[in-house]
């Protein structure tokens, strides 16, 4: 037997124009068989791709392959966007009633979505740690699409969520060295907190196996190519926008047969897509993120109706910013 509701008032963020957001009202249809409704208790703001879209920079030519699942509007305005919701079941489903749940839907108070759309937050895993999921889980993704091998040095570049997660996966393999790559010192205490090394651009270990690039950054995409050794791949997990990207492919890029190959969570990797479905990947995403010292990785909260501003301060200057919490009364 599902819980009954008619009908529910709700508020979502929307982006408006370049540079500007605001809280709408939204209407909610009643549950229907297999659907669910979640009152949110807290999103994530996924910095890198969701400044792109708020500044409008989404290429037109991946307006298609950029949306999300249940994004609502189109690019480049006026358009909803964001997938790091963690909530909680108020109609459904009798086993579902009553849990905690995560869903790749934007930043919005209440929701109804299929019953397929939710996974359940594992008990062990706190409301604010399951906000990493989505990118917990392109750190999986990513790592199946390097490959990394049994006592492999590898160097990640770019200490934001994304790397941070990719880097305590791969050191989490016996005999991998990792060296976390950051412009920010400050992310020395980070990297010491996963259990991985740490060096600013200029001090980085080269002779790497394996280059885990996540700076968003052209010129970090630049130094995993100095970074690497022989035959070694260079694993792209940035994604630029509209940004041109120049690299310097002379030098020892040809003798060195070095690999460059791109990854994006879009696509289960090709090792695992003949038996991972989303769901699955997804799951292991938020089971991994049990491990407390994925806290270090929340850095800042604001209240849903201050999400306006907030977007656009970090947007503009994220000042060392991790994973930023929207926070739902």
């Amino acid at each position: 037997m599902y819980s009954q509701v008619t009908t529910a008032d709700a508020k979502a963020f929307w982006t408006v124009a370049a540079g500007r957001g605001e809280i709408r009202a939204e209407t909610l249809p009643a549950p229907g068989p297999d659907q669910v409704l979640v009152r949110t208790l807290a999103s994530g703001i996924s910095r890198g791709t969701e400044a792109l879209v708020f500044q409008g920079r989404i290429p037109a030519s991946q307006y298609a392959v950029m949306r999300c699942p249940f994004q609502a509007g189109d690019f480049p305005f006026p358009v909803k966007y964001g997938y790091a919701s963690v909530g909680l079941v108020e109609a459904g489903p009798p086993e579902l009633l009553g849990r905690r749940v995560f869903a790749l839907y934007p930043h919005q108070d209440r929701y109804v979505v299929p019953v397929s759309a939710v996974i359940p937050v594992p008990d062990a895993v706190t409301t604010a740690r399951a906000v990493l999921a989505a990118n917990m889980e392109t750190a999986v993704n990513g790592l199946w699409d390097a490959a990394p091998r049994l006592g492999d040095r590898v160097a990640v570049i770019g200490a934001g969520v994304v790397g941070a997660c990719a880097a305590a996966l791969a050191a989490a393999i016996p005999g991998v060295q990792v060296e976390l790559v950051d412009i920010d010192p400050r992310r020395a205490a980070l990297a010491d907190a996963l259990g991985v090394g740490f060096a600013r651009p200029e001090g980085a270990s080269t002779e790497a196996d394996l280059v885990i690039h996540a700076s968003g950054a052209p010129a970090g995409l630049a130094l995993g190519l100095g970074l690497a050794a022989f035959e070694a791949t260079i694993l792209d997990l940035s994604w630029y926008g509209d940004k041109p990207v120049t690299l310097p492919l002379g030098a020892g890029f040809h003798s060195r047969r070095l690999t460059i190959r791109s990854s994006q969570v879009g696509s289960v990797a090709t090792a695992q897509r003949a038996r991972w479905s989303y769901r699955r990947r997804m799951t292991l995403a938020l089971s991994l993120l049990a491990d407390p010292k994925f806290d270090r990785l929340l850095t800042g909260t604001s209240d849903f109706a201050d999400l306006p501003a907030a977007m656009a301060r970090l947007a503009t200057d994220p000042a060392g910013a991790l994973c930023h919490r929207v926070i739902y009364s």
